[in-house]
């Protein structure tokens, strides 16, 4: 599609009926989304300390990055 296919008017009145609620309802996922995200990275480093590797080993194994 090019850029000059583009019906501007259309984008104009999409982008002018946004609600504001749509935008905040975007944003809860994210945070749950980083939640799932340290709870792994926890779950990971006491894995690794109960396997007995330091950190620079399970970054050598690829365990962290």
């Amino acid at each position: 599609m090019s850029i000059n296919s583009i019906d501007h008017d259309e984008m104009t009145h999409i982008a002018s009926s946004w609600d504001l609620a749509e935008e905040v309802e975007t944003q809860r996922p994210v945070k749950n989304l980083k939640s799932a995200e340290a709870r792994r990275r926890i779950e990971t480093l006491r894995e690794i300390r109960e396997s007995g590797l330091s950190i620079e080993e399970a970054k050598e194994l690829g365990l962290l990055h």
